[in-house]
């Protein structure tokens, strides 16, 4: 909370201002308060003497090292301020300089400095009070309590000080971690969106590869079949298109708060529409089966669970060369275990396969570890390729529905 004091002006101007100046200036000040005495004499005292001046000098010039060496100006100020009151009529009526170093050493010094000062001017200030003829008892109560009082105003200062240095470290502190936790979060982002850049592009160029290198072989002999092969290239283009809009809508923040609204990304409903098109685009014989009762998913689980099995069919699409592919919902209840098989070449086809220079197994396995689950990729028991991913799901909730 900002300082509404009318004096944070000036106490921020001196908080920038040379402090041997200031300290220089608060000298001055002194050394004219104890002048007073010898410029305007009370009545009937005697007049403050020139070796009183001095004394009372004595306590004022080294108030200007008080921020450099308060524990030395303290002692010098210290000896000095009793010779004054002992040796010179008539003595100080207040302890300028006693009351700024004391305030210096309980704002600056050490603690066990702080505390022997402290002891020694209570010891001092009551001892040469007692050596005066006409000492009152208010004199005692009055000097006393004025030690203290600077002892506290400077014990306060010194608090105030640390608790802001506290304050503005644990801010420090804070926007660090917080510009750390901002960089994890677009890293993983960033990872996240190259995930699913690399399982749609993939996916798509698949199918259109496909479609693309069996449309010249038909286009004389079936033209209906070329002409259904050119349009599942559309088609997969479009869609290729539609996904990638929504990815990449998120990197547009002005859209998120203003544009248009974004389609949610594909979930578990969208499988069936998925196994279908790869089936028809890519000439396998390719079907869904679901075991179990469906359970409510995540959002995040959702987009995952998609994304492995879009991965797994374009892997068979681009490396296995299979005639048909299944994938396997069995849902118990806590997991969900998706199964991905083929009838193609099995774990020595290049690319994604083990030992293959792809990234599209490493994406799985990521997404899956993302949301808390496990794969385990490799050979079918009857040959070909098998992507078994188990996921987590919820323990309550309406099912998931598959449409």
């Amino acid at each position: 909370m900002p300082d509404r004091s009318p004096l944070a002006p000036v106490v921020a101007r001196l908080r920038t201002t040379n402090p041997y100046a200031v300290d220089a200036t608060v000298a001055a000040l002194a050394l004219f308060a104890v002048s007073l005495q010898w410029l305007f004499p009370d009545e009937g005292d005697d007049p403050l003497s020139w070796r009183g001046w001095l004394l009372g000098a004595a306590t004022a010039v080294p108030l200007v090292w008080r921020r450099a060496a308060p524990f030395a100006t303290a002692c010098a100020v210290s000896v000095a301020t009793p010779a004054q009151a002992l040796y010179h009529a008539p003595p100080p009526d207040l302890m300028y300089g006693g009351f700024v170093v004391l305030y210096t050493l309980a704002a600056l010094a050490r603690p066990w400095q702080r505390r022997v000062m402290l002891a020694g001017w209570l010891i001092g200030v009551a001892t040469t009070i007692s050596h005066r003829e006409d000492a009152e008892p208010f004199e005692y109560a009055f000097q006393l309590l004025s030690i203290v009082c600077a002892y506290a105003f400077g014990s306060l200062s010194r608090s105030r000080r640390a608790y802001t240095a506290e304050l503005e470290d644990r801010a420090r502190r804070l926007e660090r971690e917080r510009a750390a936790d901002t960089a994890r979060a677009t890293a993983r982002e960033r990872a996240r969106i190259a995930r699913d850049m690399h399982d749609i592009l993939a996916h798509a160029v698949s199918l259109m590869v496909v479609q693309a290198e069996a449309g010249p072989v038909v286009v004389r002999s079936d033209p209906a079949r070329a002409e259904a092969a050119f349009d599942a290239i559309a088609t997969a283009g479009r869609d290729a298109m539609t996904q990638l809009r929504r990815i990449l809508g998120v990197l547009k923040e002005e859209e998120r708060e203003s544009g248009p609204r974004r389609l949610p990304q594909p979930g578990l409903a969208a499988l069936p529409g998925l196994v279908r098109l790869v089936g028809e685009s890519a000439g396998l014989r390719a079907e869904l089966r679901m075991s179990g009762e469906p359970r409510p998913l995540p959002p995040d689980t959702e987009v995952a669970a998609y994304r492995i099995v879009q991965e797994a069919l374009t892997n068979t699409v681009k490396h296995a060369y299979a005639s048909c592919a299944a994938v396997a919902l069995d849902w118990a209840e806590d997991a969900v275990t998706l199964t991905v098989t083929d009838d193609g070449r099995g774990p020595s086809a290049p690319g994604d396969g083990p030992g293959g220079g792809g990234h599209g197994l490493i994406g799985i396995r990521e997404r899956a570890a993302a949301c808390g689950g496990e794969a385990v990729t490799g050979g079918g028991p009857d040959g070909g390729f098998r992507v078994v991913v188990r996921l987590p799901v919820v323990a309550a909730g309406r099912p998931a529905a598959l449409g």
